[in-house]
């Protein structure tokens, strides 16, 4: 069975810093990518980032870049999401998900989909 635990959410003030953590267990995590999405209240969810767990190729959306870091331990099948110079903006639902594959542009399909874990950025 597939399981998901995400950990790290939490309350940060707007330009602060929170590390969100997906452990992975039910698969063979080199052969996957996991990533993350978020979702705001009354906003489209929205790809963060993502990882291959075999070579390491990440991706990061472009509002993103230069602020979030996605990283992976396999020893430990955990991946992580550094976040820094949090916005108001960046406050959501952060969903870790099993993927197909991460390329530096593009995702492959959903396999599963973690429980999510609450950002919030206070002004």
């Amino acid at each position: 069975e597939v399981q998901l635990v995400t950990s790290g959410g939490g309350l940060v003030p707007a330009g602060g810093s929170l590390t969100l953590s997906c452990t992975a267990s039910g698969f063979k995590f080199d052969r996957y990518a996991i990533g993350w999405f978020r979702q705001a209240p009354g906003k489209e969810r929205e790809v963060v980032s993502c990882i291959n767990n075999s070579d390491g190729i990440t991706y990061v959306a472009d509002s993103m870049k230069g602020r979030f870091t996605i990283s992976g331990d396999n020893a430990k099948n955990t991946v992580y999401l550094q976040m820094n110079s949090l916005k108001n903006e960046d406050a959501a639902v952060y969903d870790c998900v099993q993927l197909q594959y991460c390329e530096s542009t593009r995702l492959g399909s959903v396999l599963y989909w973690g429980q999510g874990t609450q950002v919030t950025v206070s002004s």
